[in-house]
């Protein structure tokens, strides 16, 4: 990461982060993102990045963030749904395997195989049994995959049950969000200390020096996001690959007539000045 002094944090009265701060940081953090995006793809390397936390946390802001600027080809988002019936039969593994990355990939996981020790756990979608076998099992997964060489890294978004109930309100007061408060959240909400339980009883036992667990405190989004990006190009020792501009080639004229435009079919024009208008008459 780019060891250039940084501007200090600008704040408002009420001690946030002022939103020209925010957005010009931001774009910074983005910039960089975009440098290890071409060093990954340039040393081949693998890695895989888990987004845990409660419902409202943050996590698919930050995400949004991370990937805005990358090429969804190198920098690939997984959010698996509900497994079907087949899946369910499945080592319970087996459905996120296909989803690691290959050389030169980001792989962010919004939710993954943690789904059984908080969610699946506390709603009783798995057994007893299922669960103790996960927690003994995880670890040693995990640290296969980082054996094989694929770069490990694991936050949870932490959320204040105040907060969480400021977001789900906010969110049941607009139409365009409404979408976004569930059956599971409500659950989620109402079994709030059941959660804190749960993710607890994670990291006590996932929490591994191959792959530790972070914790971002996440009731200020704007100070999540860049905290965590921030670490996150922290874990990487990449250097500046980005390529130089380059020159656009001249276009090759060849014997070709066109045909009439009238015999296509053109989206209306709904939007859009209208023939003959200059920014003159404006």
């Amino acid at each position: 990461m780019s060891d250039d002094v940084l501007p200090e944090p600008v704040y408002t009265a009420k001690g946030r982060l002022k939103k020209s701060y925010y957005e010009a940081e931001l774009t910074r953090l983005q910039e960089e993102l975009v440098k290890l995006q071409h060093w990954v793809q340039h040393e081949g390397t693998r890695a895989l990045v888990i987004f845990e936390g409660r419902g409202s946390a943050g996590k698919g802001g930050v995400i949004k963030r991370i990937q805005e600027r990358t090429s969804p080809r190198t920098v690939r988002v997984v959010a698996l749904p509900k497994p079907t019936e087949r899946e369910q039969t499945q080592w319970y593994f087996q459905r996120y395997v296909e989803h690691l990355p290959a050389a030169g990939e980001i792989v962010l996981f919004d939710r993954s195989w943690y789904n059984r020790s908080n969610v699946e756990w506390v709603m009783g979608f798995c057994t007893e049994q299922q669960h103790r076998e996960f927690l003994r099992s995880t670890p040693e997964f995990e640290r296969m995959l980082v054996r094989s060489g694929i770069r490990l890294i694991k936050y949870w978004f932490s959320v204040s049950f105040d907060e969480q109930h400021k977001r789900f309100m906010s969110r049941n007061s607009e139409p365009l969000k409404r979408w976004k408060l569930s059956d599971m959240d409500l659950a989620e909400h109402r079994l709030y200390t059941q959660y804190s339980k749960a993710k607890d009883t994670t990291f006590q036992h996932t929490d591994i020096k191959q792959a530790p667990w972070y914790v971002v405190p996440s009731d200020d989004k704007r100070n999540a996001r860049l905290n965590c990006i921030s670490h996150l190009l922290g874990q990487f020792d990449y250097v500046d690959l980005v390529p130089d501009p380059v020159e656009l080639p001249e276009r090759e004229d060849i014997a070709y007539v066109r045909p009439p435009m009238d015999e296509q079919t053109f989206v209306r024009q709904v939007y859009g000045a209208p023939p003959g208008w200059s920014e003159d008459e404006a």
